[in-house]
């Protein structure tokens, strides 16, 4: 078992000893350090290169070569590889007896994964692809749960400079063409189905139908995840791919790329059009994450160091971008234990003991997973007491959602029967956007529940009034007023940055507007409120609301819809559905079954909504714009007179009804 890590010393008293000792720098406090970080962008860039020696066959002859945004030039002149700076720790980790990878699922099929078998079965994938002409700059979309395999594949895409985009098995195959039909990848990698909740899912079908509707994909390898399923037609197994062992696997070494060479796509919705397709690059995520991971969640290596003996856990499906962080882990060396299937059990039969069980049997030492995650255990009355051995988790991650002063008190008296006076709770702030964190931990800090401890270093980011100014201990709009390397490259297929720039800019030009409510406190401390726009934002899992009326609006009782995410800190997340339906039609429970399998089917079951019901009508602007915010806000308590103009509505009339609905709603709490 790994050595109990709880009392080291905390990765950012490291690496300010080591600025002290090699810049010269020392820092008051905290704020200080974030200060540094935020105006000396170039210093503190530079000195995050340092600190974790990363490597490169040629120099960079500048660390930002254009301080804007969008198009800020990072570290230009350099090389890089994701999956080189993974590999580095091949030899050394495995002298150490440390698995690269620890897995479980709803089967109880618990594996390991050596870190000289990734790196066989990386090579063995990336000459397969090569073999099958993949180009630099192709794109290789993947349709796999959270096991191994996922993991070894992105690895041997980045490997060779292609570009990696993957939807969790659990999207709808509606949702999952509206990604992928924009990027026209060349290869598909696929599953024959899942388990989830105590159900065998077949997507031996799905794969197909994926496969026919994207011509672009030119090779289809399948994994045989379920088990006794038909193959797929005109597909090859990816397991006798990953299974090849010879003198090519063993001399094989990724590409050395350009810094901001394409890594992967991955999808955040607003609130029209199809899902954004954002392109991050190789260079920036390394250096962001590496800094995310170590400095501020405080992960360390798994080998040596003060990070001995981690094990590192953060429950995510391939969806969310918290995937994405999960295998970051590997960049600094770091054990990461994953586990497919659902947190909380069956529907028949909800146990939300599985994952701390899982943490306890395989010695985990960060625990993370999405707010309401935490939540739910607390609802369902878990008792950590029962797994001792969960004492030797030091962190809980949180994520995705506001999380509650109430739920985190609960952790922390759990873990006080377990012995932990304080478990530090590492509550973090980011997006999919940039693939990184704006608002997190730092061990160093006080904590208060209920609030971040700190924004992270690197990170400009201020609360902005409309009229653009910095606000403290007030609500504002959350904003970051200077460059991250992790920013993306540009929005794929996106001409003349349209989108990219409407997504981020149009409100305070130069300035990334993120889209949730943010205060940042005198101490320095954040808390976020939850979106400020109409974006569904359900368990961190993003959708634009024009994809769920592309599902219900299909139906042909529905003439009209709206949808509002009632997300907002100190308040459960609750999401209406607001139907128009045809003269004759009636909402009952057929229908509602009928919109909810809709939703299910084209999306995902997290976008079902909470409630639906019949209205009138939909409000809309003079142009026709559905009014979401606005009702939004209305539901969240504001009066209609301070968030709509009812002379710029095409129907004021039915603001009544909502009104009323609001205030019915507050009523019942």
């Amino acid at each position: 078992m790994p050595t109990n890590p709880t009392d080291r010393t905390p990765h950012i008293t490291h690496y300010l000893d080591w600025l002290q000792r090699t810049r010269g720098l020392a820092f008051a406090d905290y704020d200080a350090l974030w200060r540094w970080s935020t105006t000396d962008l170039e210093g503190f860039w530079q000195s995050i290169w340092d600190h974790f020696a990363l490597q490169s066959p040629t120099p960079h002859h500048a660390v930002l070569a254009n301080d804007r945004m969008p198009g800020a030039e990072w570290f230009p002149g350099a090389q890089t590889n994701y999956a080189r700076q993974v590999l580095r720790h091949v030899d050394a980790a495995h002298a150490a007896g440390c698995p690269a990878i620890v897995s479980d699922n709803e089967r109880g099929q618990r594996r390991e994964l050596s870190w000289p078998a990734l790196r066989r079965q990386v090579a063995a994938l990336a000459l397969h692809l090569r073999a099958q002409g993949v180009q630099r700059g192709d794109r290789v979309a993947a349709y796999l749960p959270n096991i191994p395999e996922t993991m070894v594949a992105f690895l041997a895409v980045a490997s060779i400079g292609a570009v990696w985009s993957v939807c969790a098995p659990d999207m709808g195959q509606a949702a999952v063409l509206d990604r992928f039909r924009q990027i026209e990848p060349v290869v598909l990698i696929a599953c024959d189905g899942v388990t989830y909740g105590g159900r065998d899912l077949d997507r031996t079908q799905t794969v197909a139908e994926l496969h026919a509707a994207l011509p672009s994909v030119r090779h289809l390898l399948v994994l045989d995840n379920l088990g006794g399923l038909p193959p797929v037609p005109a597909s090859q197994p990816l397991a006798a791919v990953l299974a090849r062992d010879d003198a090519a696997t063993a001399a094989f070494e990724p590409d050395w790329l350009p810094f901001d060479h394409p890594l992967w796509i991955v999808y955040s919705s607003g609130t029209t059009g199809l899902p954004k397709p954002i392109v991050h690059g190789h260079g920036g995520i390394v250096v962001v994450a590496l800094a995310l991971s170590t400095l501020h969640n405080d992960i360390g290596c798994s080998y040596e160091g003060p990070g001995k003996g981690e094990r590192f856990l953060w429950y995510s499906t391939t969806g969310w971008i918290m995937w994405n962080c999960q295998v970051a882990g590997l960049l600094a060396g770091t054990t990461c234990c994953i586990f497919d299937g659902s947190p909380g059990g069956s529907r028949e039969q909800p146990d939300w003991e599985v994952l701390w069980r899982f943490a306890e049997s395989t010695g985990v030492t960060f625990f993370g997973a999405g707010a309401a995650y935490f939540a739910n255990c607390m609802k369902a009355g878990v008792d950590l007491a029962r797994y001792p051995g969960l004492a030797r988790v030091r962190a809980l991650g949180t994520t995705g959602s506001p999380l509650a002063e109430d739920v985190q008190r609960w952790g922390t008296a759990q873990y006080r029967r377990l012995g932990v006076q304080d478990i530090w709770w590492c509550n973090i702030s980011g997006g999919t956007d940039f693939a990184g964190g704006f608002i997190g931990g730092l061990r160093t800090l006080p904590q208060v529940a209920g609030k971040m401890q700190c924004r992270m270093l690197g990170s400009a980011v201020e609360a902005w009034s409309d009229e653009g100014k910095p606000l403290i201990g007030e609500v504002g709009e959350l904003v970051c007023t200077r460059p991250i390397p992790s920013m993306p490259l540009y929005f794929w297929n996106d001409a003349g940055n349209a989108r990219y720039l409407a997504s981020y800019f149009d409100t305070f030009p130069g300035v990334w507007r993120h889209g949730d409510w943010l205060r940042v406190d005198a101490d320095g401390s954040c808390v976020i409120f939850g979106r400020s726009d109409a974006t569904i934002n359900r368990h961190g899992l993003r959708m634009g609301t024009s994809e769920i009326y592309s599902a219900i609006e299909a139906l042909p009782e529905v003439l009209d819809a709206m949808v509002v995410d009632l997300e907002y800190l100190g308040r459960p997340s609750w999401m209406p559905l607001f139907v128009v339906l045809r003269e004759g039609a009636v909402l009952d429970d057929a229908l509602k079954g009928r919109l909810n399998d809709a939703v299910r089917r084209a999306l995902s079951p997290r976008f079902v909504p909470d409630a639906i019901f019949q209205v009138p009508e939909i409000p809309r602007t003079l142009s026709g714009k559905k009014q979401e915010l606005p009702i939004k806000k209305l539901l969240l308590g504001q009066s209609a007179d301070k968030v709509l103009n009812r002379g710029t509505m095409a129907n004021p009339a039915c603001l009544a009804w909502y009104e009323d609905f609001a205030r019915e709603h507050a009523a019942r709490g």
